[in-house]
């Protein structure tokens, strides 16, 4: 059994490192920001211990076997859960898969913390924070999301009919926001957001767009 301040410690470490993973998220104005984040990685690291050492004064009654890991595993299925609940579907738009895939990883940094694996835990953090971006970049960045602005006629513009201008086998609507123009009260500022497009593609798509019904101007958004 370990003293108080070393479970304190861990509790501690556990707080940092969700609040370190959390802080990429809040920069970027994302879901599940600092306070889940905090809250998942120290809620796993509390199971972790109390699942490691919180029945210590019982394991030497007669006839009684512990399993530690029995307690851990079912934090697993409750992220699996509160995960499931962050992903969203809209039409093609799938919303919320890196929130449930950032809770999973946070909860596993706990559950490595309150087992005392913080070399791993720590590890875990940098590759996460570090190790993704610089692949991004360089693999993806290419072909990453494109954006347009359309100025439209109020009404005329929706999701189904930019789907039916793109035609099948074409690109993904992953972003559709509307709101009213600035300049004009009559006219909507559409803001779509496209998953990769090469550049011979993406001149395509603004040329259908443009055709629409109702469209006063198509610019890239970027």
């Amino acid at each position: 059994m370990i003293g108080n301040i070393g479970l304190l410690s861990r509790h501690v470490l556990a707080a940092l490192l969700g609040s370190v993973i959390a802080f990429e998220r809040e920069r970027l104005n994302w879901a599940a920001g600092s306070r889940t984040h905090m809250l998942v990685c120290v809620g796993s690291s509390l199971i972790m211990l109390v699942s490691a050492f919180g029945f210590a004064d019982v394991l030497g009654e007669k006839n009684v076997v512990l399993d530690p890991s029995r307690v851990a595993a079912q934090v697993v299925s409750g992220i699996g859960f509160l995960g499931a609940g962050s992903i969203l579907l809209r039409g093609e738009i799938v919303r919320g898969l890196t929130t449930a895939a950032s809770l999973l990883s946070v909860a596993g940094i706990g559950l490595a913390v309150g087992g005392g694996m913080c070399t791993a835990a720590i590890g875990a953090t940098i590759i996460i924070l570090v190790g993704v971006k610089p692949l991004e970049r360089r693999f993806i960045s290419v072909k990453q999301q494109r954006n347009i602005t359309l100025l439209v006629k109020r009404g005329n513009v929706s999701l189904d009919s930019v789907h039916n201008a793109l035609g099948t086998g074409s690109v993904r609507v992953k972003q559709f926001i509307v709101q009213q123009s600035e300049d004009d009260p009559e006219l909507d500022e559409v803001q779509i957001g496209l998953s990769r497009a090469t550049a011979s593609e993406f001149a395509t798509i603004c040329a259908r767009l443009a055709a629409m019904s109702g469209v006063r101007e198509c610019r890239d958004g970027r």
